[in-house]
């Protein structure tokens, strides 16, 4: 019976860490919004701002954290984000002002930034090229799954407080985080294989570079008009995500949906994304990623112009089943599209790069969805401002060159 490629085992740590900070950190935190904005009377916008200050931190943090798992591999950065991920929600339980709400969340980035997409995202993609796609795709659906986690997150708060489901929540992060960092290795050819499982063939001779991928020239890669274009689409496409996934629930209840109902259509946001998640990264390993994201993008703008109007309740369905999965597969295909078009040399630099640009994507997005709310009483207009701006990212992609270097063979 053949062994299993020590490469899956990686996906499947990283797929749970993955999984577990993005319901906790990520998407079960719409379900705190309403209760901390009751106890403390802020305003939509400010708290808004909390969750902007995360995505801001977690942006700047990003270059360097891709520098660092470069540099040093993911198992160590993994280990420090999930023990700071663990304790800042603890912290966070303590708020007792605006200015210590903001200090948590940002400790929450820090943390999270350890343990997230840049690190996880780079430690399988140095384990995998022909089959890049599907691995990044899995760790991307590990993202998606922590939806499971928000009934879990609104059953702890109305049973015990949000200040008690957060203190579960960052002894939970301990219990699986930490000990999981220990499966992940850095790079195959330290254990004697190459990408994908490959055993290298003695005597062989190779114009690539000792990691098995031409080096390449990270300025360079940064100066080109692939990279600027990939990231215009990105900040566009997290400056709707991240307004999007913080404000689902207000919204839904300014319309009349009851909290629960309201909480079910959250979580079924990142579940139904892994469809997308596994799907679109399958196809980027068999067609030209580019086209692939490029429609990727048309169906997340058809999903924002169906949330606009969702007080029409058949639209929930078209918003789900459309949004959801370009949701998903934007988020695989982000690592995919790098990998492919600047190689693996650099990835971590270059994934940790475009996520500090689309920061300023995740700070705008929903704090003027919260201005809009408290000056016009309504979401609608953000939202239909939203769909047209993602064709603009879809332009964006249709217009990238040829790769900087391929990872397809």
């Amino acid at each position: 019976m053949p062994t299993i490629f020590y490469g899956w085992w990686i996906v499947l740590a990283c797929f749970s860490i993955a999984a577990y900070v993005g319901g906790a950190c990520f998407f079960g935190f719409t379900a705190f919004f309403e209760p901390i904005v009751e106890e403390f009377g802020w305003s939509y916008t400010q708290v808004s701002i909390a969750f902007s200050l995360r995505g801001l931190e977690m942006g700047i943090l990003a270059p360097l954290t891709g520098f660092l798992v470069d540099r040093f591999g993911a198992r160590k950065l993994v280990f420090g984000g999930t023990f700071i991920v663990g304790l800042a929600l603890i912290l966070f339980s303590l708020t007792n002002s605006l200015l210590m709400f903001y200090s948590a969340s940002i400790l929450i980035a820090f943390g999270a930034s350890g343990c997230s997409s840049t690190v996880l995202m780079t430690a399988v993609a140095q384990w995998f090229r022909k089959n890049v796609g599907k691995a990044i795709g899995l760790v991307a659906c590990g993202f998606g799954a922590g939806g499971i986690l928000i009934p879990a997150v609104v059953w702890l708060i109305d049973l015990y407080g949000w200040r008690t489901a957060l203190i579960i929540l960052g002894l939970g992060i301990w219990a699986l985080g930490i000990p999981l960092s220990f499966v992940i290795l850095h790079k195959p050819e330290h254990y004697g294989y190459l990408p994908d499982g490959e055993v290298p063939v003695e005597g062989s001779h190779s114009h690539r570079g000792p990691d098995g991928e031409e080096e390449g020239n990270l300025k360079e890669a940064l100066r080109s008009g692939n990279f600027w274009k990939i990231g215009v689409a990105e900040v566009i496409r997290m400056m709707i995500t991240i307004a999007v996934i913080i404000h689902i629930i207000p919204y839904l209840s300014s319309i009349g949906m009851p909290r629960a109902s309201a909480a079910f259509v959250a979580t079924a946001i990142p579940i139904v994304s892994i469809i997308g998640r596994l799907g679109f990264g399958w196809l980027s390993d068999i067609f030209d990623t580019k086209y692939v994201l490029a429609v990727v993008h048309f169906l997340f703008g058809m999903g924002i112009l169906a949330f606009a109007y969702i007080h029409v309740k058949w639209l929930m369905f078209p918003f789900l089943f459309v949004f959801s999965p370009a949701f998903g597969g934007a988020v695989s295909l982000r690592g995919t599209i790098l990998r492919e078009y600047f190689g693996r040399a650099f990835f971590g630099r270059m994934l940790g790069i475009t996520l500090g640009m689309t920061a300023i994507g995740g700070v705008i997005g929903p704090s003027i969805a919260g201005w809009t709310f408290d000056h016009l009483g309504r979401y609608q207009p953000i939202w239909l401002l939203f769909a047209g701006a993602t064709v603009i990212a879809m332009v964006s992609i249709l217009r990238l060159g040829v790769p900087h270097q391929t990872s397809k063979e």
